[in-house]
């Protein structure tokens, strides 16, 4: 059978667990036409001896040079004409690469799947699992940047569980499950490395976008499962790490509105008002409640009474995430923006090339 799509497994110091993903990859129903391709990204713990007992290709960096570019290291040396890129904690579903496979037909240019979060036992770990932020970002996103429409969704999303959404298009995938058309990878250069870890999928979304691949598929059953165990300096660690991925994008793309998160900031100025105004140390203590209601909603319907401290951590996590933010917002205010489309389409006409459509 010929090969098919290649899966990037990217890898820094897993020799303890890269081997489910390779065990899980070599159970797939398409097996025969996967490429397995494991980049060790300056590891120092042997992960690439662990792959190559495989059998399988291993492409080394000589030191640690972060997510984006061994992806990009990957989808250089792949062969197949779809690139997939896995984490090494993370085991796909038997069908997951037939599947994706499956969704490339006409002009799609992306297949992406769910990621599933198996947790431990503690409190951290049912808290992950059920407050899972490994969610594809819907199309919805495109319908405007202004403010205003952007806390609706926010609001909408505290406020609502909505009810399993069927195959679709989507704006841009969650990183741990996708795949792309190597040929479009190739043409917008792939993954920006100033992205070491969080929105780098974001800014490739919006790089297809403006060359005109605008199509990226989720498919629902195409699930993987990542296995960890969460402490709590490791979630708000990632919270922080996607707050300046947050602040590279809005220095980077002219139009992108600031994320921060406004609840943290509310929080902040009623406990600095309580020394003069006792009651809003006491709203301050009682308004995540209302702000974050997925907690109350889970007491209720399913008597797990320790969801009362989800709105908390939820309220720390946007806290670090606007810290994350402002932080990387000064590291990367000397950076050049992107052209605006404008710009791009007058460079694409002098140079005799079709401006793309949406």
């Amino acid at each position: 059978m010929t090969i098919s799509l290649t899966v990037v497994v990217c890898s820094l110091n897993g020799s303890g667990r890269i081997g489910r993903p390779l065990e899980a990859l070599e159970r797939q129903t398409a097996r025969a036409a996967l490429e397995i391709l494991v980049v060790d990204d300056g590891s120092t713990d042997g992960t690439g001896d662990v792959a190559r007992a495989r059998g399988l290709r291993v492409v080394a960096h000589p030191h640690n040079k972060g997510l984006s570019a061994a992806r990009n290291t990957g989808m250089q040396h792949a062969s197949a004409p779809v690139v997939a890129f896995i984490d090494d904690d993370c085991e796909p579903a038997p069908r997951w690469a037939e599947l994706l496979l499956t969704g490339y037909a006409g002009d799609v240019t992306g297949v992406g799947g769910p990621v599933v979060p198996i947790t431990g036992t503690g409190f951290m770990s049912r808290y992950v699992e059920r407050n899972n932020r490994h969610e594809p970002l819907e199309l919805e996103l495109t319908t405007s940047q202004a403010l205003p429409y952007r806390l609706y969704l926010y609001l909408r999303r505290q406020w609502t569980t909505p009810p399993p959404k069927p195959r679709r298009d989507v704006y841009s995938f969650t990183g741990g499950n996708m795949s792309f058309r190597r040929d479009a990878l190739l043409e917008v250069g792939g993954f920006d490395e100033r992205f070491r870890f969080g929105s780098e999928e974001e800014d490739l979304s919006r790089r297809l976008r403006r060359a005109g691949r605008t199509r990226l598929v989720f498919e629902p059953e195409a699930w993987l499962s990542h296995r960890f165990e969460p402490t709590l300096r490791n979630v708000l660690r990632r919270n922080i790490a996607y707050g300046k991925g947050n602040a590279l994008q809005y220095r980077k793309w002219p139009g992108v509105r600031p994320t921060l998160f406004p609840w943290p900031v509310l929080t902040a100025l009623l406990l600095a008002a309580s020394p003069w105004f006792w009651p809003s140390a006491v709203a301050a203590l009682l308004l995540p409640q209302v702000l974050y209601p997925r907690g109350l909603k889970n007491v209720f319907r399913h008597g797990t009474v320790e969801a009362l401290i989800d709105p908390y951590l939820q309220l720390l996590q946007e806290t670090c995430e606007n810290v994350g933010f402002v932080r990387g917002a000064l590291v990367f205010r000397g950076i050049v923006p992107e052209p605006a489309p404008a710009a791009v389409a007058t460079a694409r006409q002098s140079d005799g090339e079709p401006e793309p459509t949406a």
